[in-house]
């Protein structure tokens, strides 16, 4: 019986804009606004798309709706991003070392932002930040992985 060996890797094309705002923590925040916004409305544009698909046509509304729906969901989600990566930033210049507790704090602080911005109390704000630390903790770990 003959045995074969498949053996190759994959690396998936990478786009990188830079933003130089003279300040790394404007960069930084910027980057993650943009890159996690076109993320979100590129998601956004794919359940669109199935949409069409399924309907088997769009109309100058849907196409408008679709548009907003893009918009929205990018600008949410760069925002999100955005004050991710802005407080772990700021935790790591503040704590004067790089590893996962900048992400569990910045994590944390970004859920409970988010959370008293939605207009949240009590402990739907703490487990906000709860799940917010736990979700960039996580991320963190399995960035080291890889």
């Amino acid at each position: 019986m003959s045995r074969s060996i498949l053996s190759g890797s994959y690396s998936s094309p990478k786009v990188d804009l830079i933003v130089d705002t003279g300040n790394p923590f404007l960069n930084l925040t910027v980057d993650g606004f943009l890159k996690i916004g076109t993320v979100a409305a590129a998601k956004v544009v794919a359940e669109e798309a199935y949409y069409v698909v399924k309907r088997g046509s769009i109309s100058q509304h849907n196409f408008e709706k679709s548009l907003k729906k893009m918009c929205k969901e990018g600008a949410y989600w760069g925002a999100v991003a955005a004050v991710y990566v802005g407080m772990e930033y700021g935790a790591e210049r503040i704590r004067g070392t790089r590893d996962w507790k900048n992400a569990m704090l910045g994590g944390a602080l970004t859920g409970a932002l988010i959370s008293v911005a939605s207009n949240n109390k009590g402990d739907k704000i703490v487990t906000d930040a709860i799940a917010g630390g736990a979700v960039a903790t996580a991320a963190e770990f399995l960035n080291y992985l890889t």
